[in-house]
């Protein structure tokens, strides 16, 4: 006991040897040699104690790979995510698909749904909303990425055997936007990576959970229980899915309690939203996302104003909009704005190559 417990406490110190994990395992101090003098020397420190902490250490460094059964429970709250999927349209041409839970037949429900956008839309690019997601259905998560690959490429392992893509001539084809967060986890964080290695689409927001795993509980001998990541799941390439997540191919920082508001409503009007046009290029400036077209008017159409006394007199002072109030359709969620806006720039370079 004694001998897990000096294990235990020295992997709860590994942040204080943050430099020492760059260099061999041979230059690392040795577990025993440290217990002992942190229990000859340390003052007021108790085995209970030296115990406690080192737990707790230990399961901070293995965050994703495994944890107590309640204090799972008990990390950051999740937005209230629909099961089924949700869709919209955002200015009239960019499709939208959020997924809350990948499980049995959620490939059927995403095939629907995207038909549904295209047939009554002028869809020029798809969002797919990864964010909060989750699930333990890797399956499933193949199945999904099956529908957006034409050819015949390999997808996922999660023990039971590569998984490949089967060639088709009716894959979703309309270019995709992908959003993840930290609390994107499980099944649908592998689906991102999936989608990502693919080359199917670009992946926006910050690093995902890292908890792509196969994994089991274990009831302790205080009654706790104890999830531990038994196996670990591979992409296509045969590389195991990154512990500390799937890095976005476009980083957007948002604070929790923003991204929560903004996943709720896409068009609230945050206290710190006006501060965002003057932000570096690798934020979003909301101010111009989904704006109306403004259109010079032509000499036929000021005459015809003219004569219909609709002209604005030019001696009137200009308006100004009223503080706080927002431009109409206007999308003030970083993420979202920004993966829009990847979309609209990609529909225009594709208008002048197909001039």
């Amino acid at each position: 006991m004694l001998r897990v417990a000096t294990g235990l406490l020295l992997l709860s110190l590994l942040p204080l040897f943050a430099d020492e994990r760059e260099k061999s395992a041979n230059d690392a101090p040795d577990f025993q040699e440290v217990y002992d003098l942190l229990r000859a020397h340390l003052a007021g420190a108790t085995e209970a104690e030296l115990n406690r902490t080192a737990v707790q250490g230990l399961l901070q460094q293995l965050h994703s790979r495994a944890a107590l059964a309640d204090e799972s429970r008990q990390s950051s709250p999740k937005p209230k995510v629909e099961s089924a999927i949700r869709s919209a349209v955002f200015d009239g041409s960019y499709g939208y698909l959020r997924i809350g839970q990948v499980g049995p037949g959620l490939d059927r429900q995403v095939s629907t749904a995207y038909q549904q956008l295209v047939a009554s839309n002028q869809i020029k690019g798809v969002v797919l909303d990864l964010r909060f997601a989750g699930g333990a259905d890797y399956e499933t998560a193949a199945a999904l990425a099956d529908l957006f690959v034409a050819t015949e490429k390999p997808l996922l392992d999660w023990g039971e055997g590569l998984k490949r893509s089967t060639p088709k001539t009716n894959a979703l084809s309309l270019p995709l936007t992908i959003l993840v967060n930290r609390q994107t986890t499980g099944a649908a964080e592998a689906f991102a990576g999936v989608l990502r290695q693919a080359d199917v689409g670009l992946v926006l927001g910050t690093n995902t959970a890292g908890k792509a795993t196969i994994g089991k509980e274990f009831t302790l001998k205080n009654g706790q229980r104890l999830w531990v990541a038994t196996s670990l799941v591979r992409l296509g390439s045969g590389q195991l899915f990154p512990t500390a997540g799937l890095q976005p191919d476009i980083q957007v920082e948002v604070s929790p309690e923003d991204e929560q508001a903004y996943f709720e409503d896409a068009y609230k009007i945050l206290p710190k939203a006006n501060h965002l046009a003057n932000a570096p290029t690798n934020q979003v400036n909301l101010s111009v996302t989904n704006r109306l077209p403004h259109r010079r008017p032509s000499e036929a159409e000021l005459v015809k104003l003219r004569r219909d006394g609709q002209l604005p007199d030019p001696d009137a002072p200009p308006l100004r909009p009223r503080e706080n109030e927002a431009p109409p359709h206007v999308v003030y969620d970083p993420a979202l704005a920004r993966a829009i806006d990847l979309l609209k720039g990609l529909s225009v370079v594709q208008h002048f190559r197909a001039i």
